[in-house]
């Protein structure tokens, strides 16, 4: 996705971006334009226009060389390259046009995830033979929180934010031949082969491993050859899941959103083609078959707008910018030497086992949550195991979609915290908090109120009855205490892991939740059953949800007002609480399901904003006027890819 903001917002981002510079260095560097103009490919960052304009009376000259009057500036650039590069913020019209694009296309994916669901639970049902598709769907969940979600984002965003910034500055930028003078290419370059590597050893042990990995997860199952097979197919997915998390974080810090939003449709879209099309021969095998094609769609889904970044003769938005640093090397001039070399170093090591290691623990760490409900679940009844996954992929979507804002805004959190800007990092994780957290609170509450005919209307046919029904319910309407929770680990945990240095303590944190979870569960299962276990996952990931927030400081991660913001938060939630059994109420007054469900939402949602507004909840109505203003307001040269 790429947006050429207005003029009003552009300069009023330029004028905060001037003033929150150290020096004036680079408000004169002189740059040039891409090569061609108006082309489709052409795109200008919010701030850009007056570095391009400076360049334009300094004569700037095509393919962003800079004249030989621009080496005065060039010559200071070695000091300035021991800075962090500066790209302008985006607009908050881009952020909202971004974040609705995202939502959008990640609301598509949750819906063809449900009817991926859906069709799992009409042509297998929830038994024994799902169960055992469920054992073997552990590994791309696990996968798809290490390698696109959490572990993998968190490492790579800010080291390809870092990148791009420096392609944008012009350092460590030679004749653009080749990886070794394009930062963004050279990062890729002494990754992407190493990464790749790993990931295929993985995927080949867990295929090995299978039958050893069916026994530790799920030792009560009554078919463990079944699910033993299906491992097998789904543990190819650990080398796509991480091709396909390693473009997203590219493209996403390139500022393109519209690829890495759309790998879900594509990969429930396989999974549904493949259960449809080969489930009568080989039954649920295949599923596990579309869980492997479909991972090959999400990589190809993102490959054609990664190579024109790297490759395209017009690549990232933040290249609007001319490279200073370019133009004393043009000159012959050897004063930027080192400043190229530094640079460099910076970004290629932008990624290393010291800043990987926590990140993937944690991201671990927080996934096991699921194998602890399939251990202790596997020794309930046949169906325990399909109760709690199709409760908590229904729960989930309020959590997924108020985490969108998170996703478009990460990249900018990474930039501000690589320049020092914690001002401008604090009010993005304050603001995005507040936001998240009355989205996903007024979904819990919708949840809380219609699980029955929201499971009713999604789930009950074929081979799920009734019964599964109200089974199921039951745990949704659980899972749904801990949305919150789960939302605001998911928001603050990557301002742990943006600053650029390693930090345990998301781990700690994530440790005493799954501590929790294990405990709690264990003693509540034998009495509660499915129930106990998501009660127990709710409150192990809110107290994790209290650790991380308490443990916002300036030496682990962003400094925040933690009083306040625990202040504002609570009002959403006494908000929900009472729309939540409001919207009840007025639900169970009515006997066919799709009327119920229309008046318990419409009860829960005119409830829970009319008391957002009694409170004085103000995060809410800016970014929804600002959302409305960039949906409705026709941005000039807006394109999209």
């Amino acid at each position: 996705m790429t947006v050429t903001p207005s003029r009003a917002g552009d300069e009023g981002t330029t004028a905060r971006a001037g003033r929150r510079r150290r020096t004036g260095t680079e408000s004169g560097a002189a740059g040039g334009t891409e090569a061609g103009t108006g082309g489709e490919d052409e795109v200008q960052l919010p701030g850009a226009r007056a570095a391009t304009a400076g360049a334009a009376h300094g004569g700037a000259t095509p393919t962003g060389t800079a004249p030989a009057s621009a080496s005065p500036v060039s010559s200071g650039s070695a000091s300035a390259a021991d800075r962090p590069a500066e790209v302008p913020p985006p607009t908050r019209g881009f952020l909202a046009k971004a974040t609705l694009v995202t939502a959008a296309l990640s609301i598509a994916g949750a819906l063809l995830g449900l009817g991926r669901d859906q069709a799992l639970a009409h042509l297998f049902g929830a038994g024994t033979e799902t169960d055992a598709f469920l054992v073997a769907w552990t590994v791309p969940e696990v996968a798809a929180t290490l390698l696109i979600e959490d572990g993998m984002a968190f490492v790579l965003v800010p080291a390809f934010s870092l990148a791009v910034a420096r392609r944008a500055r012009g350092t460590g930028s030679g004749s653009g031949s080749g990886s070794g003078g394009d930062p963004v290419r050279a990062l890729v370059a002494s990754t992407l082969p190493r990464i790749a590597l790993v990931l295929v050893g993985v995927a080949a042990l867990l295929i090995a491993g299978a039958p050893y990995l069916v026994a530790g997860l799920a030792p009560g199952l009554p078919d463990p050859g079944l699910a033993v097979d299906c491992t097998r197919l789904t543990a190819t997915c650990v080398l796509s899941f991480g091709l396909a998390g390693y473009c997203s974080a590219a493209l996403r810090a390139h500022r393109r959103f519209l690829a890495p939003a759309a790998i879900y449709v594509a990969y429930n879209t396989g999974i549904i083609t493949a259960m449809f099309v080969l489930g009568g021969h080989w039954g649920v095998r295949s599923a596990a078959i579309g869980v492997a094609l479909g991972g090959c769609l999400m990589v190809a889904a993102q490959t054609p707008s990664l190579v024109r970044q790297l490759f395209g003769r017009h690549r990232s938005a933040t290249a609007a910018v001319a490279p200073a640093g370019a133009a004393s090397q043009a000159a012959g001039t050897n004063a930027e030497q080192p400043a190229e070399q530094a640079p460099k170093q910076s970004v290629t090591h932008a990624v290393n086992l010291a800043l990987v290691v926590p990140v993937l623990l944690f991201a671990l760490c927080r996934q096991s949550q699921v194998l602890i409900e399939r251990y202790l679940a596997s020794n309930l009844p046949s169906g325990a195991i399909s109760h709690l996954n199709y409760a908590q992929k229904v729960a989930q979507i309020p959590m997924t979609l108020s985490l969108m804002l998170c996703t478009v805004t990460f990249p900018v959190l990474a930039q501000a915290l690589a320049e020092g800007d914690t001002e401008r990092a604090r009010q993005r994780v304050e603001h995005d908090v507040s936001v998240a957290a009355c989205i996903v609170l007024l979904g819990a509450a919708a949840v809380f109120a219609c699980a029955p005919q929201i499971i009713e209307l999604l789930f009950q046919r074929g081979a799920f009855a009734a019964r599964d029904t109200a089974a199921t319910a039951t745990v949704m309407r659980v899972y749904s205490v801990g949305l919150l929770g789960h939302t605001l680990v998911g928001a603050l945990v990557r301002t742990y892991f943006s600053a650029g240095r390693p930090t345990w303590y998301p781990l700690a944190a994530m440790t005493a939740g799954i501590v929790a979870t294990s405990w709690i569960g264990a003693a509540t299962v034998g009495a509660w059953g499915v129930s106990g276990i998501a009660a127990a996952n709710a409150i192990g990931i809110t107290l994790t949800a209290a650790l991380l927030l308490s443990g916002m400081n300036e030496r682990r991660s962003v400094p925040i007002h933690t009083r306040r913001v625990v202040h504002e938060l609570s009002k959403p939630l006494r908000a929900a609480g009472c729309a939540a059994v409001a919207g009840a109420l007025c639900a169970s007054r009515f006997d066919p399901p799709a009327l119920a469900l229309f008046t318990g939402g419409l009860t829960v949602t005119v409830v829970y904003v009319l008391l957002l507004r009694l409170l004085g909840v103000q995060a809410v109505a800016p970014a929804f006027r600002t959302a409305l203003r960039s949906v409705t307001r026709r941005l000039p040269h807006a394109r999209f890819r």
